[in-house]
């Protein structure tokens, strides 16, 4: 079949998961989660992540690939584990598709209904990061959706191995493959979006030049998971040992991920805090790079440039810069965030009330790592991507940000016509949910 056959049996294929039962649709996530348990099916993937991960290699030491990518881009045996245990999480979440969301009486015998609904079909671009290719299958399959995926081409023997598995288990359930499309090259991509006619919503996960590429090239709404700039931000009253710790969690735990943090912006009175931070970040071998002001107070830094504060690292690397308060870290994330994940280590609560209100990003916390904006980490079981959009859902997408709703009206021959001053009237009164 071509593109456009593929995705036209995956509309199909949609209908079909949208009418599963919620018992069934957890059967389908658990077997899933038990097919990539088993252990043929673990050996198969495994194999394939090593066949990518040796061809990274090769492009890592000929300069063509970065550090970051090729950390993404593994896939051993704690991170399926982890990856199905987000699985078995989704499979015993509440049913969410079909939930009555409101239930108004518009007259006697004439009622009101509000439904989630899937989507439809999902065409979904994501990084060289394979266990990304199960959360998001999964994730569709809870909310009912076909999906059309394509990984980075870094990921391609890892990505076709995990397809063939959960291709198993939807032939085990009567369903169409085509539920779970595997695009290959980048000119799949471009022919999906065009065909607006089949694909109700592209995610696209990458950098800010690759979601204006995607948005200039399709009439889909798109969901961008753009650039991870993510702040911590040292509050005159942070403590220096809490803070330390924090910084090496949001940093170190994971530099590749897009909510790891890259600027530390200190209070001129954080000054201990800022000392214990320098001192566990240099013990983890991060390059620390230093606007003037901090230079002063631990001069081997690297001098930080201005492409410093606009860039994703993605590595071990981390910029610093001194600002006067509350206010100027609120207008340095504003020029320079991208709306992801930023956070505030402070002892003053009503300074910490003051950044939560003023940044505008999709995760704000307080004496917080910026680590925990995840998916998996929400409860949510897994995540198709963070939203940097504020429109349709925002911050980690899992199954609510992958439903619409229907409204649905109940009545027994009523017309419009029958409804006037002088005629009958709404009553309008809400019901309770069940």
């Amino acid at each position: 079949m071509n593109l456009r056959e593929t995705l036209q049996a995956a509309r199909v294929a949609a209908r079909r998961l949208a009418l599963l039962s919620g018992p069934e649709r957890s059967a389908l996530l658990d077997d899933l989660a038990a097919a990539l348990s088993e252990h043929a099916a673990k050996q198969a993937v495994f194999a394939a992540s090593a066949a990518d991960m040796a061809l990274a290699r090769e492009e890592e030491k000929a300069g063509r690939l970065g550090a970051a990518l090729v950390k993404r881009l593994s896939l051993d045996e704690k991170k399926l584990a982890t990856t199905v245990d987000g699985i078995r999480q989704l499979a015993r979440m509440p049913e969410l598709v079909g939930r009555t969301l409101s239930h108004r009486i518009l007259d006697h015998g004439l009622i009101l209904q509000r439904v989630s609904t899937p989507l439809g079909v999902l065409g979904v671009v994501f990084e060289a990061r394979p266990d990304a290719l199960v959360q998001i299958t999964s994730l569709a399959w809870k909310s009912g959706n076909a999906v059309a995926l394509k990984g980075g081409r870094e990921a391609a023997q890892s990505n076709r191995a995990l397809t063939a598995v959960a291709h198993t288990v939807l032939a085990k359930h009567d369903i169409d493959p085509s539920a779970m499309v595997l695009l290959e090259d980048r000119a799949e991509v471009d022919s999906l979006l065009g065909m607006d006619d089949l694909v109700e919503l592209v995610i696209a996960r990458g950098s800010s030049q690759f979601i204006r590429h995607v948005r200039s090239h399709t009439r889909i709404p798109v969901m961008a998971h753009a650039d991870g700039i993510c702040h911590v931000y040292l509050h005159a009253s942070a403590d220096p040992a809490m803070s330390a710790r924090v910084l090496v969690d949001s940093k170190c735990s994971y530099p590749a991920a897009c909510n790891a943090v890259e600027t530390l912006l200190w209070d001129s009175g954080a000054g201990a805090a800022l000392d214990a931070c320098v001192q566990a970040l240099q013990d983890s071998k991060v390059e620390l790079r230093g606007c003037a002001e901090t230079r002063k107070r631990h001069p081997h830094m690297k001098p930080a440039t201005d492409e410093d504060w606009d860039t994703e690292y993605g590595d071990l690397v981390l910029s610093i810069r001194q600002v006067s308060g509350v206010d100027e870290a609120l207008a340095h994330i504003a020029k320079h965030g991208s709306r992801h994940t930023d956070a505030i280590l402070a002892q003053d609560a009503e300074a910490a009330a003051r950044f939560l209100a003023g940044v505008d990003s999709a995760c704000v916390f307080h004496n917080a790592g910026t680590r925990f904006s995840d998916g998996y980490r929400f409860g949510l079981g897994a995540e198709v991507g963070i939203s940097t959009d504020k429109l349709h859902a925002r911050g980690p997408v899992g199954v609510e940000g992958l439903l619409t709703y229907r409204w649905l009206l109940y009545g027994r021959g009523q017309c419009t016509t029958d409804y006037s001053p002088e005629g009958r009237h709404y009553i309008h009164r809400d019901l309770p949910v069940d």
